[in-house]
C-alpha cells in the first residue's frame, strides 16, 4: 500500500473485531511513529500500549458515554507528551504538533497493516493516568482505539455513527480551509 492509498483508505471506524496484539505489531507501530519529524529531533511523543487484561478492562472504564463501542478494542494506545520535552520558541510550543505528527505516522502504519486506529478525546484523564501509572507532568493528549474493522455495524452506535460507518463523513472543500499566498478565510 502506498502513502496516498493509506491516506485515502484510513477511516475512524467504530465497529471493531478483536485481534491478537503482539509485541512485533507494537514495535512496528512505534517504529513508524518514531520516524515522524519533530523540532530539533526532540521526539516528545510518549505512548503506552495497553492490551493485557486487567489493564485494558480498567482503561476502558475511563471512556466517556458514547464511546461504549470502544469496549471492542483489542488495544488502547495512550498518547502523552509534555511541553518541556520539545521546542518552545517564543510563544510557539511544539509538543502537541510534533506528537500529533507521530500519531499520524502510527495511524498510517496501522492502516497499511490492515487495522483501525481511531483517536478519541472522550475519556477521563485522571482515570487514564491512574490505570497507566503515568507521571503527573505528562499531558494525556489522546487515546487511540485499536482493532480490526468489523463490516457488521456495532448495534451500540448512534444513528449518526452508523451512517459514518457506511460512508465517510464529508470533508471541507479546499476554499473552506486553504488559501493561496495570503490569508483569505472568513472566521
Amino acid at each position: 500500500m502506498n502513502v496516498a492509498e493509506a491516506i485515502e483508505k484510513r477511516r475512524s471506524f467504530r465497529s471493531l473485531l478483536k485481534v491478537e496484539i503482539t509485541q512485533e505489531l507494537i514495535k512496528d507501530l512505534a517504529g513508524a511513529a518514531s520516524l515522524a519529524p519533530s523540532c530539533f529531533n526532540k521526539q516528545p511523543q510518549r505512548f503506552v500500549f495497553v492490551y493485557d487484561e486487567p489493564y485494558l478492562s480498567n482503561l476502558k472504564q475511563s471512556l466517556s458515554k458514547g464511546n461504549e463501542w470502544a469496549y471492542n478494542a483489542s488495544m488502547i494506545i495512550a498518547v502523552l507528551s509534555k511541553e518541556t520535552d520539545d521546542c518552545i520558541l517564543g510563544d510557539r510550543k511544539y509538543f502537541l504538533f510534533d506528537t500529533g505528527m507521530s500519531v499520524a505516522f502510527l495511524m498510517l502504519k496501522a492502516q497499511e497493516l490492515g487495522y483501525v486506529a481511531h483517536p478519541i478525546a472522550g475519556y477521563d484523564p485522571l482515570k487514564v493516568r491512574n490505570v497507566i501509572n503515568s507521571p503527573q507532568d505528562l499531558q494525556i493528549i489522546a487515546l487511540i482505539i485499536f482493532g480490526k474493522h468489523n463490516k457488521e455495524i456495532d448495534p451500540l452506535l448512534s444513528e449518526k455513527q452508523k451512517q459514518d460507518e457506511l460512508q465517510r463523513p464529508p470533508r471541507k472543500a479546499f476554499e473552506e480551509f486553504a488559501c493561496l499566498n495570503t490569508y483569505c478565510l472568513k472566521d
